[in-house]
């Protein structure tokens, strides 16, 4: 192994790492144990305290007693309380002891899921597998800017579900001599994500696609991206997400044989 293949295996090791201590969380994605929707019937939900409403204006209305032990917004909940989720964001939390009740907006959807640092896919974690390190994955792109960012949609892994991110250009780079084009998403805090699919998806990793978060591109608009770091979408590990799928045409024409695989 040469010295740049040892710095490339022991900073991937790092970050794998890292990444794996962020999923294991006591309330990340691993913890998600239901997925209700809200409506605006007020119901009530098995193993869920309390009556819950979409109000059609934008909230969601929490009605419990004190005995149920709900906390929304720093205080106890005995009556109702009104509850305003952005869309796209994380959602409002309302605790029920060691549990957290996530309420969520998706467009004008409303949904509840709980999180359960005793979820049987939290307790029994073990690792996400990934393939082997390759220096050959790690390919120099470039980035070309739209003259204006733009907000697209795409669909979700719940069917009639839409997400709208913003697309701020194109990165396009070469596989094994194979050109390859990608619409690049704005980063949650910076630089680009590409959601994409491969030759791989459905097969040996995740059909929804995985993501790479990829940093700030040059002023000339050069990008390093390193393929060894594609992971997975939360949706790959829990049946209670509400994943986005990729843009239109984000799909790779070559196996990429690189990042995390399909969780066991």
């Amino acid at each position: 192994m040469t010295t740049t293949e040892n710095t490339l295996q022991q900073d991937w090791d790092t970050w794998h790492a890292a990444r794996e201590e962020e999923l294991r969380t006591p309330h990340g994605w691993l913890s998600l144990t239901a997925l209700e929707w809200i409506t605006e019937t007020p119901t009530t939900f098995d193993g869920v305290p309390g009556t819950w409403r979409a109000t059609g204006d934008g909230g969601v209305e929490l009605t419990a007693t004190a005995a149920d032990g709900l906390v929304a917004r720093g205080a106890p909940v005995d009556g109702t309380v009104r509850l305003e989720p952005r869309d796209g964001l994380p959602g409002a939390l309302v605790t029920a002891g060691d549990r957290k009740i996530e309420v969520a907006r998706r467009t004008d959807t409303y949904a509840l899921r709980v999180r359960d640092p005793q979820a049987p896919t939290r307790t029994g974690f073990s690792g996400v597998p990934a393939f082997p390190v390759d220096e050959r994955w790690v390919v120099d792109a470039r980035f070309e800017p739209y003259a204006e960012p733009r907000r697209i949609t795409v669909g979700a892994v719940v069917e009639g579900l839409n997400h709208f991110p913003i697309a701020v250009g194109t990165v396009r780079f070469t596989v094994d001599g194979s050109p390859q084009e990608l619409v690049a998403l704005a980063g949650k805090d910076a630089g680009l994500s590409l959601h994409f699919r491969d030759a791989t998806s459905g097969d040996t990793t995740y059909g929804g696609g995985r993501i790479l978060k990829a940093g700030e591109p040059g002023p000339d608009g050069t990008l390093r991206v390193d393929l060894n770091r594609v992971v997975n979408l939360p949706c790959a590990f829990t049946a209670f997400a509400t994943c986005p799928l990729p843009p239109e045409g984000n799909t790779l024409s070559v196996a990429v044989e690189a990042g995390e695989k399909l969780p066991a």
